[in-house]
């Protein structure tokens, strides 16, 4: 009779209070789920492992199901395997031993709004999938040009001359240098080019 404990992490949750808590119930074991909830790899090992008798606990249903209709599938195999069922924020506990004061509102009311949670999880998880998808990494071509750049405005800020900082930086016409200067808005206030 293995106690076992699943987390699956995502966008705005924080897993630690929950893994503690299990730690305390005595968990053998606390799988992670990481940001992966359309293929959930970690729940199927998770169910493919279990025993007759065992103890599964998790933070709350919607962590675990993406829809009602799957709650059915997990209630009849936890009910074909004898395993006890355990949500911590749910309140529940298929042994009635760890929350007595439950009452059958509390769970109609969980299974009720078993649906939205979902959605929002499987929401702020593609929400950051989409983020990392958009991040584009710097090419060295990229880099060089920003560092010539940087390059241009710390001489000029310096005191050098416009004839210096053309030399120094590689660019083929001093009107590179101005341009560089002036989209990184500095104000020109030596010879000539003041203003």
């Amino acid at each position: 009779m293995a106690k076992v404990g699943y987390v699956m992490n995502y966008a705005g949750y924080r897993a630690n209070t929950d893994k503690e808590w299990m730690k305390r119930f005595g968990c053998n074991e606390i799988m992670e789920e990481q940001q992966d909830y359309e293929l959930r790899t970690e729940w199927n090992k998770l169910l493919d492992r279990l025993n007759k008798g065992d103890e599964l606990v998790v933070p709350k249903l919607s962590h675990v199901l993406r829809e009602t209709r799957q709650l059915s599938y997990l209630l009849e195999y936890c009910r074909l395997k004898e395993i006890r069922l355990i949500s911590i924020h749910d309140c529940i506990d298929s042994g009635n031993e760890l929350f007595p004061e439950t009452q059958m509102s509390d769970i109609l009311n969980v299974v009720a709004l078993l649906p939205k949670e979902a959605f929002d999880i499987r929401k702020s998880s593609d929400a950051v999938r989409k983020v990392k998808s958009r991040m584009r990494t710097l090419s060295p071509v990229d880099y060089n040009r920003i560092e010539r750049k940087e390059f241009v405005v710390n001489m000029y800020k310096s005191g050098h001359l416009i004839n210096e900082i053309w030399k120094a930086s590689g660019f083929r016409s001093r009107s590179s240098v101005f341009r560089v200067l002036k989209e990184a808005g500095i104000t020109l206030n030596r010879g000539r080019k003041k203003g």
